[in-house]
């Protein structure tokens, strides 16, 4: 402690060195000023000029702690994103910064899951993804945690998470893994925080969970596509020009936004959602759906940058949740001659893919239109990198526990098992996870 003191008090000293000897300087200059300049006028414009090399030589000589021009002053609303800015080497992977959050590997961890369906109240989880009330068997795919290779995720403290978002809106936006990851979030702020007093409004488009002793919202709008959709001259048309005034209105009401877009895009057949595109005032009945992918995110991307005031609004977007209908994906070939011909389920994964990285992926395509997108809007939006760790998890689908099947879709697990959502407990309370450290760390 003492020698800390002696350091500050020379360089204290070294300062006031450089003062005295710039203040001798302006003295010897002056007096010089006197001796040639006979005229006032002619005095008063050295003055002038010696008092400027004055503040110049004081300023270098106190370089240590310069003083600034101007003061930005601060916002007094949104003071937590005052307090917590956003830091692009915990948000931004795609920068290989020091803290990669979505680079990482499954540790099993006997401390998970965060929470049981139970404590999440009644109604909450959606039954679709209530794999364990709903007969699911085991429940090793409950005891994994993301361990990033250079950093640790702080675990999710629901008390701290209300604190800091007091009076605030959370807005997920999107589809239903949207949803799935709603509800997680729900279940987390439960359990974790299980004397508050809540309220909970389910209705099409906007779903609200109310926390009412901290006057928080956590909201779900539910926009597929993002871009809008309506009928036209009697068809459903896919208007990937515009956002819909109603969710612009909604949107806009949140101090945080998550969006999530990429599933729909892909369907065909009877699970397409609509019967033309529409996009520079022309019809289109179909078109390349990557090239719609990227005019659909493109009238999103302005919508953002038009309305948001990325300083007091924190906006996310999550990257492509991948599905597992595919076992040639992750099975090795030796492997492969068991596997029913043309058999397209994860039906009895019990266990994440070995390893750090995912042999393919049918949604590799649309995560790079994604990311391409969001990194040209670079301050604006912080890309949640969830694709790979999310590849890892083949273990982690309702399959044939989603909802109350009758015994004859579950004996045909091929047809009927859910590949594409997320058991809960289960991935979902990761991606909130690492959403609560981007947000508050």
């Amino acid at each position: 402690m003492e020698s800390s003191k002696t350091l500050r008090i020379s360089k204290f000293h070294a300062k006031d060195k450089h003062i005295i000897t710039t203040t001798s300087l302006l003295y010897s200059f002056l007096s010089l000023s006197f001796l040639f300049f006979s005229s006032s006028a002619s005095l008063m414009a050295a003055v002038q000029c010696l008092t400027f090399l004055f503040l110049f030589l004081l300023q270098n000589a106190t370089s240590a702690s310069p003083l600034p021009l101007f003061r930005r002053p601060i916002q007094s609303n949104h003071s937590n994103f005052v307090k917590h800015p956003r830091r692009s080497q915990v948000v931004f992977p795609v920068n290989h910064s020091s803290c990669d959050l979505f680079a990482g590997e499954w540790v099993r961890d006997e401390t998970y899951p965060l929470y049981r369906s139970k404590e999440c109240g009644r109604g909450i989880i959606d039954p679709g993804f209530d794999c364990q009330t709903y007969g699911r068997p085991d429940s090793d795919y409950l005891k994994f945690r993301w361990k990033p290779f250079n950093c640790n995720v702080p675990r999710f403290n629901g008390v701290k998470f209300l604190q800091e978002m007091r009076d605030k809106t959370i807005m997920f936006v999107g589809d239903s893994l949207g949803r799935n990851q709603w509800e997680s979030l729900i279940c987390m702020i439960s359990s974790s925080a299980p004397s508050i007093n809540t309220h909970i409004i389910h209705e099409d488009p906007l779903s609200t969970f109310k926390i009412l002793d901290y006057n928080v919202k956590v909201s779900f709008y539910r926009a597929p596509y993002l871009v809008d959709i309506d009928k036209i001259n009697g068809k459903t048309t896919l208007k990937l020009d515009e956002i819909s005034v109603d969710a612009s209105n909604a949107w806009r009401t949140a101090d945080v936004l998550l969006f999530n877009t990429g599933h729909w895009w892909s369907h065909t057949g009877s699970l397409r959602g609509w019967e033309q595109m529409e996009t520079g005032g022309r019809y289109y009945g179909d078109m390349d759906r990557l090239v719609a992918l990227r005019k659909g995110l493109g009238t999103w991307s302005s919508w953002v940058l038009r309305y948001i005031n990325s300083p007091l609004t924190r906006v996310f977007f999550l990257s492509v949740s991948p599905t597992h209908y595919n076992p040639n994906e992750w099975t090795s070939r030796s492997k492969t001659s068991t596997i029913t011909q043309g058999g397209k389920s994860c039906y009895g994964q019990t266990t994440p893919f070995s390893g750090t990285t995912y042999p393919t992926s049918s949604y590799v395509n649309q995560k790079k239109v994604i990311d391409d997108v969001v990194k040209e809007m670079k301050s604006h939006v912080s890309l949640m990198d969830i694709t790979m760790l999310s590849a890892l998890r083949v273990d982690g689908h309702p399959s044939i526990y989603s909802g109350d099947l009758n015994p004859s879709l579950k004996r045909n697990p091929d047809r009927s098992s859910d590949c594409s959502h997320w058991c809960l407990p289960g991935l979902p309370d990761t991606w909130n996870q690492l959403f609560y450290a981007a947000l508050l760390y």
